[in-house]
């Protein structure tokens, strides 16, 4: 396989470019004509840490690659616009499997309505994928951080919760490490399909950030680390602090059996797993009505489960008064 074929069998395949895009993959940069303001976001998926490849698809890891990295887009109430892919390529994957994994991440670039405008590709001691996009608003004050939660907005989420980590569990139980490659169609059971679907093939939130933007929301993330550990990242930002109702969390269908047979608690996969991808959101409550709305036009739901109060840090209150740590996945941890 040589560099220089396969970035031209790339090329090749990619989807056409967005309007912004002047000039895109195959010159020594791209040039694109925003207008208005930008938010720029970078993600890495790395084999053996983000995922495994005895377990999904090129077409799979490709596709969670670019969505890992529109998750971020979804949480500013951004735009998509443009992706900068640089692959990392290991000895034992062939170019067709550079081009599958290219092909999964094109069809969701074409859903999204993404232009994959650029890259890299070099050699790795592991498959490696890291994803630079670029998302636009017509201007600045548009975009939603996660600076601007006040004591007495609502805390909401979007989606279910637990289904990633659920479907981690599954992956990696004795059934399907027998199987050499799993995806969510190699069985018959209903939910858990879904939860491995969650684990291996995560949609950003692109519409409904957009959204939750249009109805006021005053600070947004998405949920890659764990309800509880983003969750802090919000108090931080906006010094505040953020106070969860457990027993409100909007849980996915299978979590709570999965759990139960790997002896973990549901509300620690729901709150710590991580990989959901859905997203946290602090609205004033009289743009509740308004933000789920407009939400549900977009094909999910939002779910109101804490408020924003005065102090620090997060406390996440199970239904007999109890407390939940709030834990969350850490990369370097």
């Amino acid at each position: 396989m040589g560099e220089f074929e396969l970035i031209e069998r790339i090329r090749r395949k990619l989807p056409q470019a967005g309007s912004r895009v002047r000039l895109g993959s195959g010159d020594d940069a791209a040039i694109s004509v925003p207008g208005g303001a930008t938010a720029t976001s970078v993600d890495a998926l790395i084999d053996g840490v983000h995922f495994r490849r005895e377990w999904c698809s090129p077409a799979q890891i490709g596709a969670k690659a670019l969505a890992a990295a529109l998750s971020d887009l979804a949480a500013m109430g951004a735009e998509p616009g443009e992706a900068y892919v640089v692959l990392g390529v290991p000895t034992d994957l062939d170019e067709d499997g550079c081009v599958e994994l290219l092909d999964g991440m094109a069809a969701l670039a074409e859903e999204s309505g993404t232009t994959l405008a650029g890259g890299d590709v070099t050699r790795a001691p592991a498959l490696t994928l890291a994803v630079t996009v670029v998302g636009h608003a017509g201007d600045a004050a548009a975009f939603v951080a996660r600076s601007g939660a006040r004591p007495g907005d609502a805390l909401v989420v979007t989606g279910e919760l637990g289904g990633a980590a659920a479907g981690l569990l599954l992956l990696a139980g004795p059934e399907q490490a027998r199987s050499p490659f799993v995806d969510p169609g190699q069985t018959n059971d209903e939910r858990a399909r879904g939860l491995i679907g969650r684990q291996l093939e995560p949609r950003p939130r692109l519409a409904a950030g957009q959204a939750l933007a249009a109805a006021g929301a005053t600070a947004m993330i998405d949920l890659s680390d764990g309800l509880g550990g983003d969750a802090g990242h919000v108090a931080r930002a906006s010094g505040a602090g953020l106070r969860i109702d457990a027993g409100a969390l909007p849980i996915q269908a299978g979590v709570a059996e999965v759990a139960a047979t790997a002896g973990r608690d549901p509300l620690e996969l729901a709150t710590g797993g991580g990989e959901d991808y859905e997203l946290l959101a602090a609205l004033p409550p009289d743009r509740l009505e308004a933000a789920a709305a407009g939400v549900e036009r977009q094909g999910t739901r939002v779910t109101r489960i804490g408020e924003v109060v005065a102090g620090e840090g997060v406390e996440i209150r199970l239904p007999d008064g109890g407390l939940l740590p709030p834990a969350g996945f850490d990369q370097l941890g």
